[in-house]
């Protein structure tokens, strides 16, 4: 069996969510800016694509 230096530390559900919501406030705005990219990738790809289906079958 493992066994670390370092006893593992049991959280609560609450522990953990204190947890997240402490490190999604220090993160929001590069987390807003990911999502942003991720949606204008999203809507490019999906633009490209559309108009790489109607060229193949127009012609």
């Amino acid at each position: 069996m493992h066994h670390s230096p370092h006893p593992s530390t049991q959280y609560t559900i609450r522990e953990h969510l204190h947890r997240f919501v402490h490190w999604t406030r220090r993160r929001r705005r590069a987390a807003l800016g990911l999502v942003l990219r991720g949606i204008c990738y999203g809507l490019g790809t999906a633009l490209v694509s559309t108009a790489a289906v109607w060229v193949q079958h127009r012609f």
